[in-house]
């Protein structure tokens, strides 16, 4: 097999899958290992695929990649769903509190749920505590909901309030449950997205809830990201759509959190 029928392989590949190894690769085209190293670097150089340890990813799981809260709302719209309605059910008709709900898009599914929220008796009440204006907007359709929308700098990709003023506004709230999005979730690297302040803020709502609740569908699980935001010990439960792999199970298990796949 020519060098031209073996990228062209590889690029089907990981266009496919989203990664390749390079033992695998050496395996199946039967050329040596760094054989197979010089046909990524080439593929890297056109843009194809990005190369990490022990093999490459597609272009588009680079660490920094973030794209905007439109152009995901489609995606994995069936999980995140399933999601949703899972997480509805730490939020029932009897509950009384304050949830803080991060920017996101499987945390902005909550959102449409918790709009719908009607408490089970009169003297009952639910803040509703977000750093992100779409959810704000989505939220405040109830009229049985307080919404504390955060300020701070407006990040344009996601509509999210980041920066000092949003940290220092969170530092004085304690909410019964913050939901958290992700990008990656990983058994050693734990939780993770490609932007620093972003990170910030995801980090206070973890840490400042009485209770931090991941909403991530199974596509990010395993994956990595630039900025690492919490540990998985900062969990009390993830919830995702797909049981996650075993390295990343037992590290959830070590780190004592509660998964529910809906």
């Amino acid at each position: 097999m020519y060098a031209e029928e073996r990228q062209d392989r590889v690029e089907r590949l990981v266009t496919a899958t989203g990664r390749v190894a390079v033992v695998d690769l050496a395996r199946e085209f039967d050329v040596t290992s760094e054989t197979v190293r010089r046909d990524l670097a080439q593929l890297e150089t056109r843009g194809v695929l990005r190369r990490v340890h022990g093999g490459a990813v597609a272009a588009s799981l680079t660490s920094r990649l973030e794209e905007s809260v439109p152009s995901r709302l489609s995606r994995n719209a069936d999980a995140k769903e399933r999601i949703a309605v899972a997480a509805m059910t730490l939020i029932p008709a009897s509950f009384s509190g304050a949830i803080a709900i991060d920017a996101g898009t499987t945390t902005g599914r909550l959102a449409e749920h918790i709009a719908r929220w009607s408490p089970e008796a009169p003297h009952q009440s639910l803040v509703v505590i977000t750093n992100s204006v779409r959810i704000a907007l989505t939220v405040a359709e109830n009229p049985d909901i307080e919404v504390n929308l955060l300020g701070g700098r407006l990040r344009g990709i996601t509509s999210a309030a980041v920066g000092s003023t949003t940290i220092a506004q969170l530092a004085r709230l304690r909410p019964d449950i913050a939901f958290i999005g992700a990008n990656g979730v990983h058994a050693e690297f734990g939780l993770s997205t490609p932007d620093e302040e972003e990170s910030a803020v995801k980090t206070a709502f973890t840490l400042g809830a009485r209770r931090a609740v991941a909403l991530v569908d199974a596509t990010k699980l395993g994956e990595e990201t630039l900025v690492r935001f919490a540990g998985l010990a900062d969990l009390d439960m993830l919830i995702t759509n797909d049981s996650p792999a075993p390295d990343l199970s037992a590290a959830l298990d070590d780190a004592g959190v509660e998964v529910m796949v809906a």
